[in-house]
């Protein structure tokens, strides 16, 4: 299927990447705040895997449709190639995100760490304290990854697009 990415003449891939600038960092801050705040934990519930999947589908959407942008321009310069070469290292961090924001929400919901219901084998008192330790460290990490990337990405998207196009 050949999709046109572009809107009033503007390519998607611009529009998109703002998106994902807002809801990947947003996603991690969530999922974090979740892990170490329980009155935000609390408030927030399934809107950080839901943030979390919106990042996910985002992710995508921005890369096709920076493969179309790219596939249109006249010369690919060393910049836009790292540009590139960067943009697909996001997604498996979004993955992650989501995957942990998910793990989260339902441990925290269905285990008797705000929840009345956790499964036989995790009824131990050892099970109870180092479960969630993990996910919040995984949550931590990927977290991390996944904002550092889009930093990354993004900085080299700047320079591809603004080197050399004016003076100082």
């Amino acid at each position: 299927m050949n999709f046109d990415w572009e809107f009033n003449g503007l390519p998607l891939h611009v529009l998109i990447v703002h998106a994902v600038v807002i809801v990947v960092p947003l996603a991690a801050l969530c999922a974090v705040l979740t892990a170490f705040w329980p009155a935000v934990r609390r408030r927030l519930g399934i809107v950080t895997p839901l943030i979390a999947l919106a990042a996910l589908v985002l992710v995508p959407l921005a890369v096709q449709a920076g493969e179309w942008l790219q596939s249109r321009l006249v010369t690919i310069t060393p910049l836009l190639g790292a540009h590139t070469s960067l943009g697909g290292t996001l997604l498996p961090w979004v993955i992650a995100l989501f995957l942990v924001a998910a793990l989260q929400w339902g441990w925290y919901r269905y285990s008797n760490g705000d929840g009345a219901r956790s499964a036989s084998v995790l009824r131990s008192r050892t099970g109870r304290l180092i479960v969630p330790v993990i996910i919040d460290l995984v949550v931590v990490v990927s977290a991390v990854g996944a904002v550092v990337t889009v930093a990354l990405i993004g900085e080299s998207g700047s320079r591809a697009v603004w080197t050399d196009l004016f003076t100082s």
